[in-house]
């Protein structure tokens, strides 16, 4: 409910900004306009650049072959998300590469990792090569990590200054307060900057899974206009990744197959930004006073959203006209994302089911309404949220690696058990010994959780018919 109701005002949101702006577009700026580094400065510092050549040489030929790699074993699939409760193949092609157990959720689809190479972990992969990829893509992880402390230890440094600055010149302005209270106000303000970043920097920065993703402009039918800016063709929407940790950075490798052939016969049609390169565009959300800014990508650019960056501000993915590939790294949240998680879920849900020593039946520990609740709760995430949106997508993930099937096979075990607990609640509020008030709870909390259970059965039927529909016409 809280996932439509916040679809809703989205799109009201949308609605009301296209409505303002009427047949006008909104200014937007790029690296020829002279006005484009103030901008920058002044409206979007928390994104930070990489110029390529900042980066190893090693680090770009290893991740850059990966890429390659993964797309010659046919890694890449075409996600199919639900949007205003239709279902769409996304245009970009992605595969989820990561921690072993961690997931990551959006536009109600789950991906699951591939895992990458964890000491500790028997990962047994589909070939060397797609071995060697997923170890590449981590040391790019660790690299981005490296770069993310770095570039927030530098805005919170940038941060102090104009907090001691702006208390200099209130020094110089105000007769009002004494020196002393001054004084404490400008030390108290710096120290909550640093200590802030010092306390939370870890946990902003440790990237556990990164969205790769993969494109070809010539290859696409069709590809929507940038509606506010005329931006041009765009790959991904405006949008604000989803399920992060909060005010966590998302580090972006970009890397396009260019063609200097292209480029030179390329004729610019729009004003702005050029449309043979790709480009990410930033907008502070829902604003129409603040121009956009278009930040054109090159093979081997790195850019970082910072802090609240990914929060205050929407962006977008410019297509231009060769193939591109890009490793997002994200710091996703992993409080109900993970396998821990789900088996921890698991195992709360089966306390409440206990066999007969003798005749080995089994039998409900409680039937109150709470505890039933919670059970069935917990019978629908698993079913929902994990083993649907796993099968739902095929045995892709079975061309990389074989990892995830011995836990999907625990879970399945464990739903089995978890439909014998709702029958065995049908079973016992049937009888008629139970006190009238306390078995009307049951039955009330109960039914409700069934129907949703039935309402999303038929959802996911639905779903699985869209997606077989939508790869026999693709193909």
């Amino acid at each position: 409910m809280k996932r439509r109701a916040g679809e809703r005002e989205k799109e009201l949101k949308k609605k009301k900004l296209l409505e303002e702006l009427g047949e006008n577009k909104l200014p937007y700026l790029t690296p020829s306009d002279a006005d484009f580094h103030q901008l920058w400065k002044t409206k979007y510092s928390k994104l930070s650049f990489r110029k390529s050549d900042t980066v190893p040489e090693e680090l770009h030929q290893m991740v850059q072959e990966s890429f390659l790699t993964l797309r010659d074993h046919n890694c890449f699939f075409q996600d199919l998300v639900r949007i205003k409760g239709k279902d769409f193949l996304t245009p970009v092609s992605r595969i989820l590469i990561g921690d072993p157990g961690c997931t990551y959720k959006y536009l109600n689809t789950r991906l699951f990792t591939v895992p990458w190479p964890t000491e500790g972990y028997d990962i047994k992969y589909c070939s060397p090569q797609i071995h060697d990829a997923c170890k590449a893509l981590m040391r790019l992880n660790d690299y981005l990590h490296t770069e993310a402390v770095k570039a927030l230890q530098g805005q919170s440094l940038f941060e102090t200054k104009e907090v001691k600055d702006t208390t200099v010149i209130d020094r110089e302005q105000s007769f009002a307060i004494s020196q002393t209270e001054q004084g404490t106000v400008s030390k108290d303000q710096s120290s909550v900057c640093v200590a802030e970043d010092d306390r939370s920097l870890k946990n902003r920065t440790s990237y556990n899974l990164t969205l790769l993703n993969y494109m070809d402009p010539l290859q696409m039918l069709y590809l929507k206009q940038e509606p506010y800016f005329g931006m041009g063709s765009m790959a991904v929407s405006w949008h604000h990744d989803e399920n992060l940790v909060e005010r966590s950075t998302v580090a972006v490798y970009s890397y396009s197959c260019e063609d200097s052939s292209i480029q030179e016969s390329s004729e610019r049609e729009l004003k702005g930004r050029d449309p043979a390169v790709w480009h990410v565009g930033l907008k502070v959300a829902w604003d129409i006073e603040t121009p956009g800014l278009a930040l054109p990508l090159h093979q081997g650019d790195i850019y970082l959203m910072l802090d609240d960056l990914n929060m205050t501000h929407q962006h977008c993915v410019l297509a231009g006209l060769s193939p591109r590939f890009s490793s997002t790294h994200r710091v996703a949240d992993s409080s109900r994302g993970t396998l821990e998680y789900i088996l921890g879920r698991c195992e709360l849900a089966l306390q409440n089911l206990q066999t007969d020593s003798h005749s080995k039946a089994l039998s409900l520990k409680s039937l109150e309404a709470a505890v039933v609740k919670q059970v069935e709760e917990i019978h629908n995430e698993v079913e929902f949220e994990w083993l649907r949106q796993f099968w739902f997508q095929g045995k892709r993930y079975l061309k990389y690696t074989d990892w995830w099937l011995k836990p999907m096979a625990k879970l399945e075990e464990c739903w089995r058990k978890l439909e014998i607990m709702t029958s065995l609640v049908l079973s016992e509020v049937r009888k008629e010994q139970q006190i009238e008030e306390q078995r009307n709870e049951t039955i009330s909390c109960f039914l409700l959780l069934l129907m949703e259970r039935q309402k999303l059965r038929k959802e996911w039927t639905a779903r699985v018919c869209v997606i077989s529909t939508l790869y026999t016409f693709c193909i």
